[in-house]
């Protein structure tokens, strides 16, 4: 059986733009990478994806581990579960996948992020609702306990949510499977959101359909197009849903650290050596 890891313990690039030698000792928990414009913030976090890709047997990616690193905290493990949060949103190039798509509501690239997602939300309903009802056919309290365990973080995903959209007077919609809102009386998409709430709603359901399990959480610069006081809460709020996930991600904003993650920070300079060149 294919040994994961739970974290990734340091990421290594030799030769990053052929004058640079990276070396980034991580946390398991959240690890933040700072720096200037143009220094590499997110060349390195693209770097690790890519690696990562490659390593989990994603087609076209065996090339781009020449050169890069790796450590996990389990030493026999060969790859990780992993995320991508883009926070960029544009409008959508035609392309197959597009096209074949039934929701024409799907017109730009957190768009297509949210539809996937509802996919991967139906699926997780499903998993956590078998196990339920396997655990209440027990008919012991210790799986009485458990089941309720199990059901909690969509809970607490749906609270959160509804929290930070309130002063909107938007909420979830909890009788329906499918991500919906509520606005007064109409039924909204997730689509028909800003693109802030896009983009926060895309980061807990991400976090969510992870149910719990060690996961590393890539994002750049997640705080755009998220209020100030959003970005305060984004890594609790994160850790909150699922604990086990390894947050890594890069900022230019002060809010993100506030709320006691500034030991979680890393200057790009810190980390960054000059190739000696004879």
């Amino acid at each position: 059986m294919e040994a994961k890891a739970k974290y990734i313990k340091r990421i290594e690039i030799s030769g990053l733009w052929e004058r640079l030698n990276i070396a980034w000792d991580l946390r398991p928990d959240v690890n933040i990478l700072s720096g200037i414009n143009g220094i590499g913030k997110s060349t390195i976090i693209n770097t690790a994806v890519r690696v990562l890709a490659a390593l989990s047997g994603e087609k076209g990616t065996e090339k781009l581990t020449r050169g890069v690193k790796i450590t996990f905290d389990n030493a026999e493990a060969t790859s990780i579960p992993f995320d991508v949060i883009h926070s960029f949103d544009r409008p959508l190039l035609q392309s197959d996948s597009i096209e074949k798509l039934t929701d024409n509501n799907v017109k730009t690239a957190l768009d297509w992020q949210l539809y996937q997602l509802q996919r991967k939300y139906l699926d997780y309903q499903v998993n956590i609702g078998n196990r339920i009802i396997e655990l209440l056919g027990e008919n012991t309290p210790e799986s009485k306990a458990q089941a309720t365990l199990i059901a909690t973080p969509k809970k607490m995903f749906q609270d959160l949510i509804d929290k930070l959209l309130k002063e909107t007077n938007k909420k979830i919609d909890r009788k329906n499977n499918e991500i919906l809102f509520i606005s007064g009386d109409e039924t909204l998409l997730p689509y028909q959101l800003s693109s802030g709430e896009k983009q926060m709603l895309i980061i807990l359901l991400t976090v969510l359909v992870q149910n719990n399990n060690y996961c590393v959480l890539f994002m750049d610069e997640p705080e755009i197009s998220l209020h100030i006081e959003w970005q305060h809460k984004l890594i609790a709020m994160i850790r909150q849903l699922n604990p086990n996930a390894q947050i890594i991600l890069t900022t230019h904003s002060p809010a993100m650290i506030m709320e006691g993650w500034l030991d979680a920070v890393t200057e790009v300079s810190d980390i960054s050596s000059e190739i000696c060149k004879s």
